[in-house]
This record gives C-alpha cells, sequence and structure tokens, in this order.
C-alpha cells in the first residue's frame, strides 16, 4: 500500500528537526562518538515519554500521531509557532494555537496580607513563577524586586541569572532544582504557555544544569520546606516557607518566610527589620 505522502512528509520533517538539536541543547550527554548529526530516535522518545518503536514508525510515515504526541514531540524538539502549526498541518490535525495570557495583578486581599506583615518576609508569586508582589522585608532578605524590569521580574530566571542570589542560598543547588521541578509541574497543567516556552527556552540556552533538570522531568508542588541563607546583614538563617494559595486565582500564592521564636534565625529576621526600616527612613529623606 502506497504511504500517505503527507504522513512521508512528517517524517522527513522530524528527522530534519532532530538533526538540529545537540544533545547539550536539551540537557543530555553528547555520548561519544555520534554517527549521525543530532539527536537520536531513541533519545527523542525518551523525551517525549513514548516508545522508540512508536516514533520510528512516526519518523518512517507508517503510522498516524495523536494530537498529545504532537504536543510532546513539539516541545523535545523545541519547534517555533509556525513549526508547530507546520507539524500538526501534515499530520492532519487541527492544532491549537498558543494564547498569549493576559499579565497577572496581583489580588487585593494579598496585597494587604503583605502589608500587614512588617516583620516577615513575603511575596506573591504567578504563573511561572512571575513576582507579582513583595513587601520591604523580601526586598531586604532576597533582593530589590523594583530594580528589574517588571517583564523579567521573574524567581526562576533571577535564581539563574542572579549571582546575588546564588551568594544567597549556600545550597543553591537544592533550591533552583526545586524551582525547576515546581515550573515542570506546572508546564503540565499549561503546555501551550508562550510565555513559559520563552522562559525555558532563554534558561536552556544559558544555563547547563537548568537544561540538566529540565530535562530531568522531576515535579513538585509549592507547598512548606526550609531554606538556609547567608545574609550579608543578619547572618546566616534558617528560615521555614510557607505557601498560601488565593482562593480567587489559584495561579496566585503568597510565599512567607518564618523562623522559630527564641532561635537565632527570629533574631535576625528582627535584626533585618530593624536595618530595612532605617533603610527606608533614609531613603525618604534623600531630596528627590
Amino acid at each position: 500500500m502506497p504511504r500517505n505522502p503527507r504522513a512521508s512528509q512528517l517524517g522527513e520533517f522530524l528527522k530534519a528537526r532532530r538533526a538540529d538539536l545537540t544533545p547539550r541543547a536539551v540537557g543530555l550527554p553528547a555520548g561519544g562518538h555520534r554517527r549521525v548529526r543530532g539527536l537520536r530516535r531513541e533519545e527523542v522518545a525518551h523525551l517525549a515519554s513514548i516508545s522508540v518503536d512508536y516514533y520510528s514508525r512516526l519518523e518512517q510515515g507508517r503510522i498516524q500521531a495523536s494530537v498529545p504526541v504532537l504536543d510532546a514531540l513539539a516541545r523535545v524538539l523545541q519547534l517555533g509557532d509556525d513549526e508547530r502549526a507546520y507539524m500538526f498541518e501534515l499530520a492532519g490535525k487541527e492544532a491549537a494555537r498558543p494564547r498569549r495570557r493576559s499579565a497577572q495583578k496581583v489580588e487585593p486581599q494579598l496585597r494587604r496580607l503583605l502589608e500587614d506583615l512588617p516583620t516577615t518576609p513575603a511575596m506573591v508569586l504567578g504563573r511561572r513563577m512571575d513576582i507579582l508582589a513583595w513587601n520591604p522585608m523580601a526586598a531586604a532578605l532576597v533582593m530589590d524586586f523594583s530594580s528589574i524590569p517588571p517583564k523579567r521580574r521573574n524567581y526562576l530566571r533571577l535564581v539563574f541569572t542572579e549571582p546575588s542570589l546564588r551568594a544567597l542560598y549556600p545550597r543553591w543547588e537544592d533550591v533552583a532544582s526545586m524551582c525547576v521541578a515546581q515550573v515542570r509541574m506546572e508546564a503540565a497543567r499549561h503546555p501551550n504557555d508562550p510565555q513559559l516556552a520563552e522562559l525555558v527556552g532563554e534558561l536552556a540556552v544559558r544555563d547547563e544544569q537548568f537544561r540538566r533538570w529540565w530535562a530531568g522531568h522531576h515535579v513538585a508542588t509549592r507547598t512548606v520546606g526550609t531554606k538556609l541563607i547567608r545574609h550579608p546583614v543578619a547572618g546566616e538563617l534558617t528560615l521555614d516557607w510557607d505557601t498560601l494559595t488565593c482562593t480567587t486565582d489559584p495561579d496566585q500564592q503568597l510565599v512567607v518566610w518564618t523562623a522559630e521564636p527564641g532561635t537565632p534565625s527570629h533574631d535576625g529576621l528582627r535584626i533585618l527589620a530593624s536595618w530595612a526600616a532605617d533603610a527606608r527612613h533614609l531613603t525618604a529623606g534623600q531630596p528627590e
């Protein structure tokens, strides 16, 4: 039986796209000498969570791919919007066009909570770990988020790109890999989020560890935990962090850092609160 011409074209397209990718680009080891350029079939199949036999037959134009498989291949092969639409056209499937979601605005009740926490660092994280709001203590503890352009104000991005955050976290790899796992969980809920795809693409190009962790497909939810912080003013702090999800917008979460009363870390937060208040007063007294 003659093969479907479009199925054959789809197979050629997939082969061409995997040939354009290096193992390093998707977080895989090079693996010594390679007979072919780019990724191997089994590597693409593994990253897309499908069998090697299924993917091989797809490249050979012998089977039709389902929409979920096409979505997975678009992600693994790092296809742009036009390439993704072309792949779906060859497969005879209707592609859901990725929609750019409107910018989130912090919910009023979360902003009031921030303002009522004068000695507790807290921030509101939105989709993709975008930093929507923070209180002065969070700025004093982590960094001055107002110095970051709003479109770049993303916690995952800052963890990988800001040297001050690497210095702040003595166990930076634990913090960074957890952030990747949390955003990977979000990617499963919003697979067609173009802003998330841009963020992942940017960090994959910039950081080898990010590529490796993202390719590992480890996932985690934002709940509770403990962070060790080495602060230039407050010293070494062991802080518990908790997450409160907004009921009116589950994509917004209030993250707070606290310390056990009577501990050196609790005293350190008090010192930090006093220092932050003094810094605000000095800034407010400066002439414009």
